[in-house]
């Protein structure tokens, strides 16, 4: 009898005791982060793309490239790459971060209405914004930088200045939600910085 009731206990247990199951292996998935990637349809900074994205794809990081054109953007460098989405077809709720990516090329982007709104929404809401090189100038004339410390170019430290950002000149710089490169030498650091906060 004593081992008939240890053989009965042993399968009570092994079925679980008529307690549910342990959630921990059904539990859905988390979803995958999503960057938004803004280029300009010509002489976008090669480095300033090419660096976050393969830190961001690496890491499983969704990437979605977005211009005024998507016809194939060629780089400073000769990079080429197409953009995936128009910015009026941009839903901003679909990402977790957005990044301007600078070169000679971005200023087409520094008025671009469709592509500030894009900016404010982000603000709004907190959610990582990205800038490199002579990119901040979009985030300046969105409205969104004053009293925060920036860094880009030195060439556009008058333009930051001018919409209230505070220009600190570093290599990298954040301040809260807002991630911002001085240059292409430092695109490495600056997508391992929006990484960061992304994984937060």
């Amino acid at each position: 009898m004593k081992y008939l009731f240890t053989i009965f206990a042993i399968i009570f247990i092994r079925c679980g005791g008529g307690q549910k199951p342990a959630q921990v292996e059904v539990m859905p998935k988390s979803r995958a982060k999503s960057v938004l990637m803004v280029i300009a349809p010509k002489n976008f900074r090669d480095e300033e793309f090419r660096e976050p994205y393969n830190i961001f794809k690496e890491h499983n990081v969704k990437v979605t490239t977005a211009s005024t054109d998507t016809t194939p953007a060629k780089g400073m460098l000769g990079a080429v790459v197409k953009p995936e989405k128009l910015l009026e077809q941009i839903i901003p709720d679909s990402f977790d971060a957005v990044v301007i990516v600078g070169g000679s090329g971005c200023k087409v982007l520094w008025d671009n209405p469709i592509l500030h709104n894009i900016v404010r929404d982000f603000s709004k809401k907190g959610k990582t914004i990205g800038a490199i090189c002579i990119g901040p100038v979009v985030l300046a004339r969105a409205g969104i930088i004053k009293g925060r410390k920036v860094t880009a170019f030195p060439s556009v430290q008058n333009e930051l200045e001018r919409y209230g950002g505070q220009y600190t000149g570093s290599e990298v710089e954040q301040d809260g939600n807002i991630i911002t490169g001085a240059g292409p030498e430092f695109a490495h650091n600056f997508g391992l910085k929006i990484l960061a906060r992304l994984s937060e």
